[in-house]
Formats: structure tokens, C-alpha cells, sequence
């Protein structure tokens, strides 16, 4: 089976992280992740992350410091994926392909339904303490 090599990005912004709830029709409907997508073979992380939120979010980030890269494989295959700490430079997010967005505090975030790859990055993150 295939890995599949993905970037999250955990958009900080007054103390609270950007969490998007997966569409209706797509692999995982229903559950939680952090924004972001496929890295291209051209690309670094965090080139792929920049690009992923311009084209799904429509906003510019700062990518901070990685979290971490966890796999988990499920049925279509193993998704390897990376999660970095952004702050936004420009724009809102806005929702292209996400049924919801939540602004959550960070020790909040594990009580969310979370798509499996995306749970080591919550646990981390849950224990960071962010400006407001």
C-alpha cells in the first residue's frame, strides 16, 4: 500500500488552534483535522503547507515549528503526516471543502472527534500554552 505524505497546519490566533471538520463525501467525513494536504514531489512541507492553505483556506500563513510527523494506516492506505504551529499573515479562513471550522482552546481539542493520524499532533498541542 502506499504512504501517503501530508501537512497539517495548527492555525494559531488569540490562544485558540484552528480546527476543521472533513466534508461530507470525502474519506473520514464527519471527523476532525488540522487544515492542509498532499506534499507534491517538488515540494517541501512547508511549501506543500503554504500552497494547501492558500488553495483550501484562501488565507497566507507564517509556518512555525513542527510538531511532529505521525503514520497511521487505514484501508486506502498509510498517511504520514506532519504538523507545524502557523499564525496567519493575511486573510481569514474561509471554508471551501470543510463542513465546519471551531476556534478551540488547545486543552479542549481532544474532547473533538480527531481522524486518527491527526491524534498524536492533538496530544502535543494540547499541552501548549499559546499567547491571546
Amino acid at each position: 500500500m502506499a504512504t501517503i505524505r501530508v501537512v497539517g497546519a495548527a492555525i494559531v490566533q488569540n490562544g485558540k488552534v484552528l480546527c476543521a471538520k472533513r466534508g461530507a463525501g470525502k474519506t473520514l467525513a464527519g471527523a476532525w483535522e488540522f487544515p492542509g494536504g498532499k506534499i507534491e514531489p517538488h515540494e517541501t512541507p512547508q511549501q506543500a503547507l503554504e500552497r494547501e492553505i492558500q488553495e483550501e483556506l484562501l488565507c497566507q500563513v507564517a509556518i512555525g515549528q513542527q510538531v511532529n510527523t505521525a503514520s497511521y494506516t487505514y484501508d486506502f492506505g498509510t498517511v504520514e503526516l506532519t504538523v507545524f504551529i502557523c499564525h496567519l499573515l493575511s486573510g481569514e479562513p474561509r471554508r471551501t471543502e470543510h463542513e465546519e471550522f471551531r476556534w478551540v482552546l488547545p486543552e479542549d481539542m481532544p474532547k473533538l472527534q480527531w481522524a486518527p493520524a491527526d491524534h498524536d499532533a492533538v496530544t502535543a498541542i494540547a499541552a501548549m500554552h499559546f499567547e491571546h
